[in-house]
Formats: structure tokens, sequence, C-alpha cells
């Protein structure tokens, strides 16, 4: 019998408590963005009533309180990600002002040129599409693209066929390390280690992972790794760059202003250390502190406890949806996070309407996945995308809620 207690973890989300419609709240869209748990609001309250101020410089006693709690944070998340040090770890605003801040730098810096290849997969959310699209035009690179598997999987084929192809003139694989929109879990290590032998660099996208698995970073060996915190249980507006230290030493910074000066004259700038060089402005300062919280949060409960609990959960959604009549699940059998389906016969937006009115809370559309939709002749699917509290009730209300919005729709 599992320990993990969901009863007390839900107890700990205050917005679980509330009605939506007239009906007791089920959340599914987590993969857009998570609950927070009351554990992660106290450390925003905190903040703001008793430690609120710029950081860095400061000399009286609020700033430098603050200041302690800051970088206190950061070092939270690099001993969570095992990163060799704190000063690899650079807070923006999230995983897409990560993916820009990288996709910028390597092009002002001539790491990417004209003729180099940057390769993705069709699995990739647009912030680890366009970016790249962008930095190509701008270098005269080429975009390949990796495809998946009728399962909704990386072809690891093609993939070897890719690096056979471009022998030399890879430079940069960028990858979703779980796909928002199907679920899939990509396999990261031996894509990174090939990628290295064909002396590409490495990025991934951890939005969706960050808050069901573990992260090793030094055993990842990657490059640059990209998250946002309000995917993981913390605030909207701070996420998190890692990058390897030689490699961030090495590349320009990225906006200018606040804490990534050194000195300034009219003659010329000399640019902070790290991580500050890359962190240009006033910092989102309690997002910081809150996203400390929330890894805090994830670590009390235990990720292996969060996995084995969701996959669970995920997969008696998926034998729930399977039983009701002309449902299509997208995605391979063994999900993380995100369960994707339609319903023959029914718009995905008027069935994730319908089933609002039934208080739950699905995510509808093209998931920022347009060019993943066209792969398999769809505009969209509806979504489930379970988090820590989710539970067997919210999946016996999902599917029934379903079931009842396709008859009324058919």
């Amino acid at each position: 019998m599992s320990s993990y207690d969901v009863r007390s973890v839900r107890s700990g989300f205050p917005i679980l408590q509330h009605e939506v419609q007239g009906k007791p709240l089920v959340y599914l869209d987590n993969a857009a963005t998570s609950q927070k748990p009351e554990a992660v609001l106290e450390v925003s309250r905190h903040y703001y009533e008793h430690l609120n101020s710029n950081i860095h410089r400061g000399t009286h006693h609020l700033a430098q309180e603050a200041t302690e709690a800051h970088e206190t944070a950061r070092q939270t998340i690099a001993n969570h990600l095992n990163a060799s040090s704190a000063e690899e770890i650079i807070f923006t605003s999230g995983t897409t002002d990560g993916i820009n801040l990288i996709s910028s730098v390597l092009g002002y810096s001539g790491k990417i040129e004209a003729g180099d290849i940057i390769a993705i997969s069709n699995l990739e959310h647009h912030s680890n599409t366009v970016p790249w699209q962008m930095l190509c035009e701008r270098a005269g690179a080429i975009l390949e693209v990796i495809p998946v598997t009728e399962e909704g999987a990386v072809d690891s084929e093609a993939f070897d066929r890719l690096l056979e192809k471009t022998s030399g003139r890879l430079k940069l694989l960028a990858l979703t390390h779980i796909s928002n929109a199907f679920g899939t879990v990509l396999p990261v290590a031996p894509m990174i280690e090939a990628a290295h032998r064909a002396g590409a660099l490495v990025l991934i996208d951890g939005a969706q992972a960050i808050p069901h698995l573990p992260i090793d970073l030094q055993e990842l060996d990657v490059d640059f790794y990209v998250f946002s915190g309000h995917k993981a249980y913390a605030p909207t507006g701070i996420g998190v760059l890692y990058g390897k230290r030689a490699l961030l030493e090495e590349l320009p910074p990225w906006r200018g202003g606040g804490e990534m000066i050194k000195k300034v004259s009219y003659e010329g700038t000399t640019f902070n250390e790290l991580p500050y060089k890359f962190e240009a402005g006033t910092p989102n300062i309690e997002g910081a502190i809150a996203l400390a919280g929330a890894i805090d949060f994830l670590n009390g409960l235990g990720l292996k406890n969060i996995s084995d609990h969701e996959n669970e959960t995920i997969r008696n959604a998926a034998n729930a949806l399977t039983s009701i009549k002309g449902v299509t699940l997208y995605g391979p059998v063994e999900r993380s996070g995100s369960l994707s389906f339609n319903i023959d016969g029914v718009h995905h937006y008027d069935l994730g309407t319908l089933i609002d009115k039934m208080g739950v809370a699905v995510r509808t559309g093209h998931h920022c996945c347009q060019p993943l939709m066209t792969r398999f002749g769809i505009t969209g699917t509806l979504r489930a995308s379970f988090g820590c509290f989710n539970n067997d009730e919210d999946v016996d209300r999902l599917a029934e809620a379903v079931e009842k919005g396709a008859e009324m729709l058919r």
C-alpha cells in the first residue's frame, strides 16, 4: 500500500477548497500552470511582510536580509538540480526567457554561423521552436526537425540518421524533457551523449519535467537546462537557466543594466561575474525565494513518491477514458504529467467548455504545439494534466464529465 497521503497533500492547496460553476473544483491543467500550496504562499507572504527590499549593494538591514534570502534560494535550487555551483543558476522570468537568452547570445557570439545546423524534435513547444527559427534566419543556419512515431515518441532511427547526415555541422540540439502536449518522456540522456559525440551543444526544456522527475544536471551532462517556476508550484514570472560555467563565462551578456554591471564609464563597461552577468535589472526577488520554497515542498513530499502517485493516476485516467465511445488517446502508453485525447465527432473546444460547467478544468487547443498537431492531422486535443494533489476522485469526475458532455454534443 502506498504511503503517499494524497488527502493530506490536497488539504495544503487552498484553491482546491473552492467551488467552480457550483461544483467542487477538479483541476487538471497543471501543465499550463500549477496551483500553489500554502507552504509556498506563506513564503511569498513572509517575504513581503518581513524582508521586502531591493537586493545587492544595500547597506541597510532589510536589503542585506533580502539579499541573503535570494542567494540562499539560488543555492537551494543548485543543490536540488546537482549543479556544480550556484553561479551556474541564472534567474529568468521563465522557460521562454531562458531559451531566448541562449538563442540570442549564441548568435551574438558567432557560435552559430551560416550553414550550421540546429536540431529540434517534432514534440517541441513553440518556445523551443520559434527562437531557433529566428536565430537560423539571422545567422543563415538550418533548422532540422527530428520526427515522431505514430505513438508520439521521438523516432530514434531518424535521430541517428540526422547525426550522420549533419556530421560536423550540427551545433545545437534543443529538446523538451517531457512533451507538454502528449506527456512523452524523451530519452534525453542518450540523446545528449550522442549530440556531444557529434560536437553539438544541448539545451533541454525542462518546464514539464521539474514538478515530476528528479533532475541531476551533472549526471545528464547537459550544457543548458531551462524551466519555469509556475509549473512547479511556484509563482509566475520566475524561472531558471542552468548553464555549464565554462560556457556561461565564454558567452556575452544579453541585456544591459542593473546587477550585470561591474563598472561603467563612457569609455566602456566591465560586466559582472556569474551569475549576475545574465541578470540585468531588478530581479524577481520574491519569485526566486518562493521557487526555493516550492523546491522544498517537492522534496518534502519526495519526487519519487510524487512520480509514482502521478503515474498511477494518469494510467487510471487513460483506462477510464478509453472505455468511452469514440475516444482517441495521443502519446505513448507510459506518460508523465499530461494525457491528450479527442472524441470522434466532437470538437475539443466545445467539450472542454462544457465540462468546465461541471467543475472540471482541462486545457483545449494545440497547446503551443501546432506542428505536432499537424503531424497527427488534428487541430488540437483536450489535455488533462496531473499534479501531486490529483486523485482517483478527480479521474472519476473527469471521465463522467467527458462521457456526459460527449453525449450532449453528438
